[in-house]
């Protein structure tokens, strides 16, 4: 019996892997055998994220702190992956921000922040792991991480700059697909809408919230934990050969509409 989504012996890099959808898709790669590095700024909390991994899936795990937004330190993050796990085979763009005013009060200050993180950011990691090891193994799987607010706007929170930081990681994966698909390399982008986590359980739980869940979403729920990783793993995949430059909302039907 084949399993198609085994992930045996591949080398995984997840940014924003301190909580949340990052740690879930991280947990989720591990559980089909991927070795995991975890990267994001607060050392404590990698540390930790990449201890709890390796104890609970047995994949070996490697925690580097990295400013995705520093373009040295994307540098130094990707040779020290390298030089510890020889390889990179699965990128998961999802370190991100969010900046939420109307948009008449959004300052230049907020809206230059957002596009270098959620842009710019996703793409000098990208960069970085394919010049530096998918380009020369001729294979790869890199995943961003936008939003369903990247193919659409919205009523309910004023947040244009990241709106307009995510519609560009959609268009950046589509070209970056494009370049890439020679070396074996597939680009795609995943659009969540919006999930449970410990920061947004509260929100999500409010009355105004639940009210627009029954109005905006098919489903008339938001996202639980685990029903984001499916996607996660299917794009990851070494089978998933043929699937390249495609945005794929994971958000209970919410764009369909």
């Amino acid at each position: 019996m084949k399993n198609y989504f085994d992930l045996s012996g591949r080398v995984a890099i997840v940014t924003g892997c301190s909580g949340g959808l990052g740690v879930q898709m991280a947990k989720a790669l591990a559980n089909q055998g991927a070795k995991i590095v975890v990267v994001a700024r607060r050392k404590n909390l990698i540390e930790e994220v990449a201890a709890n991994i390796a104890a609970e899936f047995g994949v070996e795990t490697l925690p580097v702190q990295c400013d995705i937004t520093d373009t040295d330190a994307v540098n130094a993050m990707v040779d020290t992956v390298l030089e510890k796990l020889g390889r990179i085979d699965v990128l998961i763009n999802n370190a991100g921000t969010g900046a939420v005013a109307p948009a008449e009060d959004i300052t230049d200050e907020q809206f230059s922040h957002e596009l270098d993180i959620d842009l710019f950011g996703t793409f000098k990691v990208a960069r970085a792991v394919a010049k530096k090891a998918m380009i020369p193994a001729k294979y790869g799987r890199i995943i961003n991480i936008a939003s369903m607010y990247g193919l659409v706007g919205n009523k309910i929170a004023g947040s244009a700059p990241y709106h307009a930081a995510k519609g560009g990681v959609v268009n950046l994966t589509r070209a970056l697909a494009a370049e890439w698909g020679k070396y074996g390399i597939t680009v795609n982008a995943i659009c969540p809408g919006y999930f449970y986590t410990d920061l947004t359980r509260a929100t999500l739980d409010s009355d105004f919230f639940q009210a627009n869940a029954k109005t905006m979403i098919p489903e008339e729920r938001y996202g639980n934990e685990g029903e984001l990783d499916t996607a996660a793993i299917f794009l990851a995949s070494p089978a998933s050969s043929y699937v390249n430059g495609v945005p794929v909302p994971v958000d209970g039907g919410y764009t369909c509409m």
